[in-house]
């Protein structure tokens, strides 16, 4: 297997923000599109956010039903996913929920300085917690870096969960299979709310448009699914 099969899920307002800019984390999707990124999560082997989006929403990554952890379990697989941190200069926090949860462990994907860092600060958590390992994967890393370890370590689907800086990464890479997108039906109308993607250089543009495979409405929320035009829809 050359890389695993890479969807990436996101939620956004119709204007393009993933948040507003206030205090509280804002609500972009409702509990029927929940249950079904719950139950994406529990297809995969492993889930991937950036260092960002560890330090402004503390997520724990886990599979929330427990009819679906236990679907895992019969099938011989860990409750929860393999859990992946990317971060640039290794500004993590130890004590985030991420490292202290599920029962898969979790990678953090780094480079140059940022892994000296990352280590000193992982070597503070207690040794009960769940394993958690420091991988160069560049300086800067690079989409076709983590994928390649992460194939190494046996994940076949890879489920990528934000911020912009890493929905960005992996676009631009060419590397993703699958796009969900949650769009809210509300506009957030701040400039300096974080947007779904940074400006760059994607393959996808006017001329090489992705290929809508579905689009439905969950309530008021539509979930939106592309895939490489030049690829067949392989979920």
């Amino acid at each position: 297997m050359d890389r695993p099969h890479t969807i990436l899920s996101c939620a956004v307002s119709i204007d393009g923000r993933i948040d507003d800019t206030g205090p509280e984390r804002l609500r972009l999707s409702n509990e029927a599109d929940f249950a079904e990124i719950d139950e994406l999560r529990a297809e995969c082997d492993a889930i991937l956010v950036g260092a960002g989006t560890l330090r402004a929403d503390d997520p724990r990554l886990l599979v929330r039903s427990p009819e679906l952890r236990e679907r895992r379990r019969a099938r011989g697989r860990p409750e929860n996913l393999l859990k992946a941190v990317v971060t640039r200069g290794g500004d993590i926090d130890p004590t985030a929920r991420l490292f202290s949860t599920g029962d898969a462990g979790a990678v953090v994907y780094t480079g140059g300085d940022g892994l000296a860092l990352v280590r000193e600060r992982l070597a503070t958590r207690p040794t009960a917690e769940p394993p958690a390992e420091v991988v160069d994967a560049g300086d800067p890393p690079t989409a076709e870096a983590i994928l390649a370890d992460l194939a190494a370590r046996g994940v076949e689907r890879l489920l990528v969960e934000g911020g912009g800086h890493i929905h960005t990464l992996f676009l631009t890479s060419g590397l993703v299979d699958e796009l969900r997108l949650a769009v809210a039906p509300f506009f957030v109308g701040e400039e300096d709310a974080p947007s779904f993607v940074l400006p760059g250089a994607f393959p996808h543009g006017p001329r090489t448009p992705m290929r809508l495979v579905e689009a439905r409405a969950l309530g008021d929320v539509a979930v939106l699914r592309y895939a490489p035009g030049d690829t067949e829809d392989r979920r």
